[in-house]
């Protein structure tokens, strides 16, 4: 037992009972109990890593050219991962990313090798697989400088292009598909954004705007929740205001209690010296306008 109490005399009980409710340790628990109890602490307490491959790619042809686009994986590191994100993403995606990145952390990349540019033999299976490779690397070796990680660059080159069409579809009334690809990067976005979850925000308002135009109330109550919450620490964050409206119209059509999300949307409004509050639809079809 010295080793439990030694770890316990390091991360206090209380400190794991307030993080997620989990059942402290005690000596009426058996020892498969006890390895299990520490088995869940210790997978909260390790940062999640990302891993990227790309297994396969396929040629494609438009009016103008013919390339090679590759399918690029990204999975959590250290456990089954349910939700197997990936993207499609051609040689020229890379090279942009890289030039974009080389500008701001030029130092940070001396060491890192990009895949060059070659006249011919592109389309071949060895020059794809060996591209194949050489991308994987990149991309685990971009990860693991941490302001690379977390810059915007990188994280735009994995959701980008989805959330441009997403919101396209959004401002043009068509909400189902919207939705579609939203929910699809969801997943996406939060991989890459553990750093700062809030970065997810406009997403799941996004997707709320997109249920309740669909009347799909409950649903757009339950991504309502999620926002909020993440929220909680950011009350001048621009959407907190509209989603607290946005929540209280939502719970009244529901007939769920809203007298708290009343108070703090009041409260709130007392701290911000702002004339004119948008809605949160109207905050949604500004995001990624060109």
């Amino acid at each position: 037992m010295y080793w439990i109490d030694l770890v316990t005399a390091i991360f206090p009980i209380s400190h794991f009972e307030d993080a997620d409710n989990t059942p402290s340790p005690n000596s009426s628990m058996t020892t498969k109990e006890h390895q299990e109890y520490w088995r869940k602490v210790n997978c909260q307490l390790k940062p999640v890593k990302l891993l990227f491959d790309i297994p396969s790619s396929r040629i494609a042809e438009d009016c103008f050219s013919k390339y090679v686009m590759y399918q690029v994986f990204i999975i959590k590191s250290g456990s089954f991962d349910c939700n197997k994100v990936f993207i499609e993403r051609r040689y020229s995606d890379f090279e942009r990313l890289h030039r974009s990145l080389w500008r701001d952390f030029k130092e940070e990349m001396e060491e890192i090798t990009f895949p060059k540019k070659r006249l011919t033999g592109n389309f071949t299976e060895e020059m794809i697989n060996e591209r194949k490779l050489a991308f994987r690397d990149y991309l685990g070796s971009l990860y693991s400088i941490k302001c690379i990680q977390r810059s915007k660059q990188f994280i735009d080159f994995f959701t980008r292009a989805q959330l441009v069409e997403a919101y396209g579809c959004l401002r043009g009334g068509q909400y189902t598909k919207a939705l579609e690809i939203l929910l699809k990067t969801l997943p996406l976005q939060e991989k890459l954004t553990q750093h700062s979850a809030s970065l997810i925000v406009p997403s799941l308002c996004a997707i709320l705007v997109c249920h309740k135009d669909l009347e799909n109330f409950l649903d757009a109550h339950e991504v309502g929740e999620k926002a909020l919450a993440l929220l909680q620490k950011h009350s001048r964050h621009k959407y907190y205001i509209p989603l607290l409206e946005a929540m209280i119209a939502l719970a009244y059509v529901l007939g769920k209690d809203f007298v708290f999300l009343q108070e703090k949307l009041e409260e709130s409004k007392v701290k911000k010296d702002q004339s004119k509050v948008l809605t949160l639809k109207e905050l949604a079809v500004k995001e990624y306008v060109r």
